[in-house]
């Protein structure tokens, strides 16, 4: 070679580059802040996977019914400030799932059944993936379930 020789980057050398971890000195602190996390937002998610959570409430709520028409890809687009190909995508996984009909020419529509799919989806999801850290973290702030229900009746 000419010139001088210049280490390899991947050569797997630690000088060469340095991941940045935040609690490198203190591992009760990372366990810490980890357990100390609220929930995850909404913003957190990709925009298909929002619209789709949008559109599964409109449906569970009642907003629109078995076999009731749904906004179009633009008219949805536009309401929600969302990529017509993102909102086309949040319908495709409905469709895939067969809680959508598309009636060519005509628009989608929701599919019989739809809300009760949906809420049965969703209710079994809460109690696997939400509940768990919800509970969780109730126990780390010494809140009692029924000191809540209490409140809720008051």
């Amino acid at each position: 070679m000419n010139g001088p020789e210049r280490p390899s980057r991947r050569s797997g050398d630690p000088g060469n580059r340095r991941r940045i971890r935040p609690f490198d000195d203190c591992k009760s602190c990372e366990a810490l802040y980890y357990n100390s996390m609220t929930l995850r937002t909404s913003h957190e998610k990709p925009v298909y996977v929002r619209l789709r959570e949008t559109i599964a409430d409109a449906i569970m709520a009642g907003q629109y019914g078995d076999g009731d028409p749904l906004p179009s890809v633009r008219a949805l687009a536009a309401e929600q400030q969302a990529n017509p190909l993102t909102v086309a995508k949040a319908y495709q996984g409905f469709q895939d799932e067969g809680l959508i009909v598309v009636k060519r020419g005509v628009g989608m529509f929701v599919a019989p059944g739809a809300r009760a799919r949906l809420r049965d989806s969703e209710r079994s999801r809460f109690v696997s993936e939400e509940w768990p850290e919800i509970r969780a973290r109730m126990q780390r702030l010494g809140i009692d379930p029924s000191e809540l229900i209490e409140r809720q009746r008051a």
